[in-house]
């Protein structure tokens, strides 16, 4: 089982390397993030946008990129299109938004004629590292779903299932956070976790998952707590996937861990035939790098 993101670097040094198109790769943060990973050995990238732009700052970086491929576009749709149509006619693996609007790449990812959707819902998948945990956790969706509805949430728990068995989990443990555990008719988060509770005991979620819901933040993590409140649960302190109500919910969630514990993250959207990696400039390089890592281990599984 992978319990820290550098493993998944370690896992992946030496393999056969994943390719990686990159959308408008023409900005500094971005092939910096490139460079890292390839100078980890865990991927082959397809730099996708300006060349002449592309070739300076690499110049900056001393990203040296013989024997790497650069496919010139004049605009960022169309930088979109090329890094998106690499992954649907299988010459790459999965793709990463470089410097366009998120609504660009993702008009590419769900266009019907070259994208690469699916019947599932894009969602955004995080694990985080946190020191005071013994394993990784995932958090979604905190970054791209508002308020989904229950049918969104089971496509929501079934991407973050198939990133979750990638680590290596012997079994997937999912808490689905509301504000208490007793159903409430009028606080929706508790009615959808006991129906994804209920869909999980009928096998909607396949073999090696568990999924408990409605679950407060204190018993899903913390056995001590759900001992304290005399709560039984299969999950409590062991959780691989916490499963939120809103955006948020998640996104502060998330935030809390990336600032007030320190975490280290790695993100994704999944529901795609392959995984799209979206990194912030506010990410640590770390993390950029942990992203792109995660990207390719699920693409590397997914092919």
């Amino acid at each position: 089982m992978i319990k820290e993101l550098k493993d998944i670097l370690d896992i992946l040094k030496g393999e056969e390397k994943v390719i990686l198109s990159v959308a408008a790769a023409e900005e500094k943060e971005v092939l910096q993030a490139v460079k890292d990973a390839v100078e980890n050995q865990i991927i082959e990238p397809i730099l996708v946008g300006d060349k002449d732009k592309i070739k300076l700052i690499s110049e900056e970086i001393n990203f040296d990129l013989t024997g790497i491929k650069i496919l010139n576009s004049n605009s960022i749709e169309e930088s979109a299109r090329i890094a998106v149509e690499l992954v649907s006619t299988k010459n790459a693996d999965f793709v990463m938004k470089g410097i366009l609007d998120t609504s660009v790449l993702l008009k590419s990812v769900l266009n019907k004629d070259y994208g690469i959707r699916t019947d599932s819902l894009l969602s955004h998948v995080v694990a985080y590292q946190i020191e005071n945990y013994h394993k990784l956790l995932l958090l979604t969706d905190g970054g791209m779903n508002i308020s989904p509805n229950y049918e969104q949430k089971e496509m929501i728990l079934k991407n973050a299932i198939q990133a979750a068995k990638v680590l290596g989990l012997d079994t997937v443990k999912v808490a689905c956070l509301a504000a208490k555990e007793k159903v409430d008719t009028k606080m929706q988060a508790t009615v959808d976790a006991d129906l994804l509770q209920k869909a999980f005991v009928n096998g909607k979620f396949g073999k090696n998952v568990i999924v408990e819901g409605p679950l407060s933040f204190d018993i899903a993590l913390s056995k001590e707590a759900s001992d304290i409140k005399g709560f039984k649960s299969e999950v409590s302190g062991d959780i691989d996937i916490l499963l939120v109500p809103t955006i948020e919910v998640g996104n502060g969630i998330g935030k809390s861990f990336t600032y007030m514990a320190d975490a280290k993250s790695a993100g994704v959207i999944m529901g795609a035939k392959a995984p799209i990696v979206l990194v912030s400039r506010a990410d640590s390089a770390e993390s950029k790098l942990y992203s792109i890592a995660y990207g390719a281990l699920i693409a590397k599984n997914i092919k």
